[in-house]
């Protein structure tokens, strides 16, 4: 997984800034905090999960997480997530939630991904990004079952973005998130990293997960029309960049050689001028 890295003052977290960044500065004092919480929880696993230790030390520091989130849970926050109790207990964070990130992590562990069938690719999406997800519309404000919806769909359609921006990043490290059925749909038999990469018929698996991003994007764009405005603009920015992005990926294609797209300075500028006080 690839969690973009921010940074803010309140946070702790060290780095530069994002489009996630900008989208989370924009809410009140309380709900950006317990942003920056989730997301420097999630940039820790991501970084143990994408490291090049030993595959039974970064198991054994996932389940460290897991025993620190059981101890939050149980009234005694490790002092890595003292903060973070404060708006678990504020905003209703959910123990599974947190506890199904890890596991998403964990999955590239015991050996990374490679062609996964479309259900495990699914479920990976569900814990990497749709769980965080579930915890940010919990802070954000949005209603029970309109905030599930809307983490279910972006965070699919997020994460789908970042699998196709990032095909050939993942594969220096050895992983390869496009769906099984999808290669195979294309005649693509050999799934070899180097060996999908550079075959013509590699345009034919990303672009119908183009198409699937885009409904979720869809999907998500009705949810967010019908809720507080001030609950879905963080969501509705984070949106709007990914959407760019996709929309870069489509116009570039996917055949080799792929020069790295990512959203410029000014454009991610616009999309805040124009959304954050709508």
């Amino acid at each position: 997984m690839t969690i973009e890295t921010t940074a803010d003052a309140s946070s702790g977290v060290t780095a530069s800034g994002s489009s996630f960044y900008a989208a989370m500065r924009i809410l009140p004092r309380a709900q950006r905090e317990a942003m920056f919480q989730i997301y420097t929880f999630c940039r820790d696993v991501d970084d143990i999960a994408d490291s090049d230790g030993p595959r039974e030390e970064r198991l054994a520091a996932l389940q460290q997480w897991r025993d620190d989130i059981d101890a939050l849970y149980q009234g005694q926050p490790p002092v890595r997530l003292r903060d973070t109790a404060v708006s678990v207990k504020k905003f209703g964070l959910r123990r599974e939630d947190f506890i199904a990130i890890i596991d998403g992590m964990e999955m590239d562990v015991p050996a990374d991904i490679r062609a996964p069938d479309d259900a495990t690719l699914d479920l990976y999406c569900d814990r990497v990004a749709s769980a965080v997800g579930r915890l940010s519309v919990r802070v954000f404000g949005l209603p029970e079952q309109d905030g599930i919806l809307l983490a279910h769909h972006l965070g699919r359609a997020l994460q789908l973005t970042n699998i196709l921006r990032d095909i050939d990043e993942d594969a220096a490290i050895g992983r390869l998130y496009l769906p099984q059925e999808g290669l195979l749909h294309a005649g693509i038999t050999n799934f070899d990293i180097a060996a999908v990469l550079t075959n013509p018929a590699l345009p034919r698996v990303c672009m119908p997960l183009v198409k699937r991003a885009r409904m979720h994007f869809m999907t998500s764009d009705e949810i967010m029309s019908r809720n507080a405005r001030r609950a879905v603009r963080a969501p509705r920015i984070m949106s709007k960049y990914y959407r760019a992005i996709l929309d870069l990926l489509e116009q570039r294609g996917f055949q080799p050689p792929r020069e790295a797209v990512r959203l410029s300075k000014a454009a991610k500028i616009a999309i805040l001028i124009r959304y954050a006080f709508i």
